[in-house]
């Protein structure tokens, strides 16, 4: 069973319940994280609760549940290690219509925004977290069992210990609950590679 004790904020909400199967979080206006690229602002004030590891091979799982009502509203899962360091997946409220399905990956304080349009009648998502090493995978899914790949990606801080866990904000004037379940860790569900060889240094 997964320890909700290991589990510390970075920032923590005003408004947050903490069960040992479950996490509610009410999201307070005005929180995000992105950090200069296009836009220019740097937001980094998003509550965070993580735990931390030295395992250099493993996957941590949680399905997500959202009443999403305003543009840029998010939940999801999160690695922040510090400012100008961190990942995430979530889906993003943008209208009545279409929600943005995606993630970011902020090296040395420098975010991107990967996306695809979903239709905003989803009001759940599970999301499958993978480590080999300092190298990441983000999956998604719609009934925690088929997974589909949304990123792989190099993360330059991410030494020995990192911090993962989940996240919830509204970048905007809004408010929303963000609901966490089936948290859990198991080993590493992102295969080793089995194809090209790496190259000879």
């Amino acid at each position: 069973m997964f320890d909700v004790t290991k589990l510390e904020w970075t920032r923590e909400p005003a408004d947050v319940s903490i069960g040992p199967d479950k996490i509610e979080i009410i999201t307070k206006p005005h929180t995000d994280l992105w950090q200069r690229t296009y836009y220019h602002f740097r937001n980094d004030n998003a509550p965070v609760l993580q735990m931390k590891t030295g395992e250099k091979f493993f996957s941590f799982v949680v399905k997500t549940e959202f009443e999403s009502k305003h543009r840029f509203d998010q939940c999801g899962v999160v690695m922040y290690l510090d400012s100008e360091n961190w990942l995430k997946a979530s889906i993003e409220y943008e209208n009545e219509e279409i929600q943005h399905l995606g993630s970011v990956a902020t090296n040395h304080g420098y975010s991107d925004w990967a996306t695809t349009a979903i239709d905003a009648s989803v009001k759940s998502m599970w999301y499958r977290f993978s480590r080999r090493e300092d190298d990441f995978c983000l999956e998604c899914s719609t009934d925690g069992e088929r997974y589909s790949q949304m990123r792989v990606c190099h993360m330059w801080e991410a030494g020995d210990e990192i911090r993962f866990g989940i996240y919830a904000c509204s970048p905007e004037d809004s408010s929303f609950k963000a609901t966490f379940t089936n948290m859990d860790i198991t080993s590493c569900q992102w295969p080793a590679h089995d194809g090209q060889q790496p190259d000879v240094e």
